[in-house]
Order: C-alpha cells, then structure tokens, then sequence
C-alpha cells in the first residue's frame, strides 16, 4: 500500500441477517475502508475499531464512497465477513532455521504442509509461534499501540548472534531487542525455546532463561522443547538427538531455574515438554508442577493433564462398559501411560469386563527417532495394527493424529480409509481423560 488514496479496503462477502451491519445496510461486494476514521487494513485493525457502540463505516461501492453509521453493544460483532480470514495476505516465514520441521518432511505431500507462516496476526488470534523477523518498525508499533497480546514467541535463545544462526536469517539477531521492546510496552509473551542438542542448550540454555526473566511478568510462560529430527535431513545442518543423559541434564538445568523462579516470582515461568522428560526415562511431574497449565498446547503437560483428568473421571463415571473389544494406536512415547490408564480402569471393577489393549505406533514415515502421537500417519496406523491383527470391534485414536479437527491424518490417509481397511468403527478421542475412559468403555 503507498498511500491512503489508493487504499481499495477489504471486500466484505456477507453482512449476516439481523446483524447491526446489515441493519446499517451494509452489503455484500462492498469494501470496508475505515471506521470512524481509521483505515482497516486487516483483522487487527477491524477487532480494535469495531468494538466500540457507536461506529461510522467508510465504505468503497462500486466506484463511490459511501458512509453507514452503525449502533450496538460495546464488543459485540459487526455481523461482516471478508474474503480472506485475514482480511489481507497471510504473512510467510524469511527464515531457514537449523530445526525447522517442514524442511524435514518428505516430497509429494499436500502443498499445504510446506507453507510455512510467521504471521503476528495468527499469533494473537489462534495461538501461531511466530520469530519476528519480518515485522517492520510500523508493525511492531501497530501491535504496541493496538495492545495486540498476548503473542507466541519462538525465542530459541537470548544470544543474539547465535538466534541469527539457528534462524538462518541475519535478522534473528534483532529480534531479542524486540522481545524486549515488546515486554517493556506490557505485550504478554508465552515463549518457547526448541532445544537443539549442542547449539543452545548447556550454558547457552542458562543464559537465555535468565534473560527471559528478567522479563517477567511480560514473559509469562516458556516451554523448553526438544527438536523434532525426522529421516528427512538430507544436506540439513548436523543436529544429534537427545539421548537419555544428555535429556536428563537438560531437564535437570530446567528445572533448577524454574524453582528459583517459583521462589523469586511466584511463577515457574519454564516448563519442560513431555517429550524432554520421556527421553530423560523421568516421571512426569504432578499437577502442581504444571500450574495452570500455561504451555499445553505446545506439549507441555498434557500427559500429566490426560492422567489427572482420567482419575477424576474414574471417581465420577457412572457409566457401564458396553464390553466391546477394543484397539486404541497412539505414539511410542505415550503408549505406556495409556496401558497403565487402561489398567486403571479395568482394575478398578466399576464399570464391568472392558476389553481392550493399547498399541505404540513405530514411525516408519518420519523416522524412528519421532515418537509423539500428534506425528502418527495413517499409514502408521495401518501397518501397525496389520501386524497386530485382530484389531477388535473399535479402533481409538487420538484427536491429535488427524488435522484441524477433520479425519485426514499427515500423510492424506482419513480415518474411513482406516475403517475401511480393517471393518472397525474408529472412535476420534479427544485430548481429554474423561473423553477417553468413555470411549474405553463403549461410549
């Protein structure tokens, strides 16, 4: 955009019936300008403008201007959709960072698992890690002054030539003065550090963690993951896997810190992942360890999470089991806790004979060394349940083998496909422990 003059605004592709746009007759094919005064030239700037009670929309139709003045409820909706969720184009990511997942996925899959964003926007609205390394001055300003928090920040280090390095991109480096900026204007941050064996963990790891500190409140959570390596590393940067000792001293380093956190702030603020502890041959931490679970979608404590949650509904579920044999799949790294769980409820004698067993998906797609259910394919699954035949009357899997709430699993195999290969029902478990002692039972 070079000016306000040539700004054509968003197209608005419905103003839903009974909605204060269309009372104001806003229309579908108009394109939305400004609001009381100030342009819209995304979904940010739309939330911000329109929630107030009392709005005047500067509309472009056809080749004219048109002007609607809009009456309602602070914070409530307009009522308008646009032609793109974004409301303009998606922002891609500049960087070529030394552990990035999708340069690790193998060719002939669906275009869209190679696109991968760094988007602001979809950090605010649904959760996105993003690196801020294609955020200009004006942007970084715009989210200041719009107040647009909190964000997701994928910091990896406090060392600012070295976050150059494992972002691949000169501009990593800049992006620790950023994180700063940002915390000091009072933006919330939940951070994560993807741990790369030999490059930022050790003494690097102590200093980035004391940085980020140093932030807090603004820094209100970050989790330490470990990278993610698969079979698909061809003339990628040299990254080891974690193994048990090198884990656990990470682990331990973490930990350490957190406590002194806990003692000085009143937060752990760091966070292990579950994939940490699992390398490390360590427990899982007890509820309390978790606090209110700030980093869950990012696989920190959903183990811990999914037994918590199974307990309490083995002391409340009042249903029968309706004795139908059953298979659930999940990944290597969660398959003993999920047996210990299906133990739990059939020892516990409330719920009559449930018949059923629990079966670890070797990852022959991505390679061995990937252990997490969330990165079983269905050709996985298939094969896996081939060489444990019979497979029962059910088959259970986990919601966070399939994409975006739908039945397509990475490798574009669907969950019908699984169910017509092997004549079984599959039952879609969602990522809760009451959800699955239920489907345990039958239901």
């Amino acid at each position: 955009m070079s000016g306000v003059a040539d700004f054509y605004g968003s197209v608005i592709t419905d103003a839903a019936a009974g909605s204060p746009a269309a009372a104001a007759d806003v229309r579908a094919g108009d394109s939305l300008v400004r609001i009381n005064g100030h342009i819209i030239e995304d979904v940010l700037d739309y939330r911000y403008y329109a929630y107030d009670a009392r709005l005047l929309l500067e509309l472009r139709r056809g080749g004219k201007i048109v002007f609607k003045r809009v009456r309602k409820r602070d914070g409530s909706e307009l009522g308008l959709t646009f032609e793109t969720y974004l409301m303009n184009g998606e922002r891609s990511c500049a960087n070529r960072c030394i552990f990035c997942f999708i340069d690790q996925l193998p060719r002939g899959m669906r275009s869209t698992l190679y696109y991968k964003d760094d988007d602001a926007r979809l950090s605010f609205l649904q959760g996105n890690y993003i690196t801020l390394t294609n955020m200009s001055e004006r942007e970084i300003g715009r989210v200041i002054a719009l107040r647009v928090s909190p964000l997701n920040v994928s910091v990896h280090t406090m060392n600012p030539e070295l976050r150059a390095y494992m972002l691949g991109n000169p501009g990593g480096a800049g992006g620790v003065d950023v994180i700063r900026r940002l915390a000091a204007a009072g933006i919330t941050l939940n951070c994560q550090i993807v741990l790369c064996r030999g490059v930022n963990d050790g003494a690097e790891l102590d200093r980035t963690m004391r940085g980020l500190a140093e932030l807090y409140p603004a820094v209100a959570s970050v989790s330490v993951v470990p990278a993610g390596l698969t079979k698909y590393r061809g003339g990628l940067a040299k990254l080891e896997p974690y193994d048990r000792e090198s884990a656990r001293a990470e682990v331990e380093r973490t930990e350490a810190f957190a406590q002194k956190c806990l003692t000085e702030y009143g937060s752990r603020i760091f966070f292990v992942a579950d994939e940490l502890y699992l390398k490390a041959g360590l427990g899982i931490p007890q509820d309390a360890a978790y606090e209110d679970y700030p980093q869950l979608e990012n696989g920190v404590g959903m183990l811990r999470s999914l037994i918590t949650e199974f307990g309490d509904a083995l002391e409340s579920e009042t249903l029968r089991s309706t004795g139908a044999g059953f298979t659930a799949v999940t990944g290597l790294a969660a398959e003993k806790f999920v047996n210990e769980l299906l133990s739990d409820a059939q020892s516990s004698g409330k719920y009559g004979t449930i018949k059923g067993r629990v079966l670890g998906a070797v990852n022959r797609f991505f390679g061995e060394t990937v252990d997490v259910a969330g990165l079983v394919t269905g050709s996985d699954v298939i094969r896996t349940l081939r060489e444990n035949l019979p497979v029962g009357e059910r088959l259970l899997i986990p919601r966070n083998m399939l994409r975006h709430g739908g039945t397509m699993f990475l490798d574009d195999v669907t969950a019908e496909d699984v169910e017509r290969e092997f004549g079984v029902a599959v039952r879609v478990v969602e990522n809760d422990g009451a959800d699955l002692l239920r489907a345990m039972l039958g239901h």
